[in-house]
Formats: structure tokens, C-alpha cells, sequence
């Protein structure tokens, strides 16, 4: 795997630490008072404050279900997917689409759900059924 980098809008600092470090468990990097790193399942992350956030569209439509663009998120392992799902209804995270089983019975089968993160960036996890089907539909 080559892990992706990045870099997006946040209002503050200490939000996007508690969402990112407290609630999801990524590792903080570098940081200054205006931008900060984070370890995103491997993955760069860099989240920068700026008070020009774009405001959320729901352009998208996947197997019915209208999803915001952009958003980025992560492919996880059933397992790791379930840890997330679970840690985000502990904590209280309204669910902007449900955690649900996309193209049940076909190929490409997924779990999926998306959340917004302390700033309202929005994010999906999900996890194919097989790995070797999220290139195949």
C-alpha cells in the first residue's frame, strides 16, 4: 500500500485533535498553531484552520443513498470498522448516513457510514466483504 496525503480545512486546532487523536485514536505528527498531523490508518493527514469552509453538498447518489461530496474517509478490515462504529456511537457522533450494508449480495458488497468530524468536514469509513471486489462492480 502507498499511504495518501491529505491536506484539508478545519475551524480549530484543539477540535480536530479531540475528533481526530481522542475519538478516532490517530497519532498526532507535527503541528503549529494555524495547521496539525495526524496518522490516519496509515494514511497522512493534514488539517489546516481556515474560516473558508465550503459549505456541504449532497450531489451524490450511491445505491440510493444521497452522500456528501467531497468527503474522504478510509477502507477498513470488518473488525477495525466495527471498532470505529462502535467508538463513534459511544461518544455521541450523529451518523450523517447510518452505519448500513451497501450492494448486499453483489459483488462489491460493503459496510459503509459516514460521520462529520468537529468542523463538519465529512467522512466515510467502510469495509468490503471481500478486498478483492472494491475495484469490481
Amino acid at each position: 500500500m502507498t499511504p495518501f496525503h491529505y491536506a484539508f480545512k478545519v475551524a480549530d486546532i484543539e477540535s480536530t485533535r479531540e475528533f481526530y487523536v481522542g475519538l478516532l485514536g490517530c497519532t498526532e505528527g507535527r503541528s503549529t498553531d494555524r495547521w496539525i498531523d495526524f496518522d490516519f490508518f496509515g494514511h497522512q493527514l493534514s488539517a489546516h484552520v481556515s474560516q473558508d469552509r465550503p459549505a456541504l453538498d449532497y450531489c451524490g447518489v450511491v445505491d440510493g443513498v444521497k452522500v456528501p461530496i467531497p468527503h474522504f474517509g478510509c477502507l477498513l478490515p470488518s473488525d477495525r470498522f466495527e471498532e470505529v462504529r462502535k467508538r463513534l456511537a459511544d461518544a455521541g457522533i450523529e451518523f450523517i448516513v447510518e452505519p448500513q450494508t451497501r450492494y448486499a449480495g453483489q459483488v462489491g458488497e460493503q459496510k459503509t457510514m459516514f460521520v462529520l468530524d468537529f468542523s463538519g468536514n465529512p467522512l466515510e469509513f467502510k469495509s468490503f466483504s471481500k478486498e478483492e471486489e472494491r475495484f469490481k462492480g
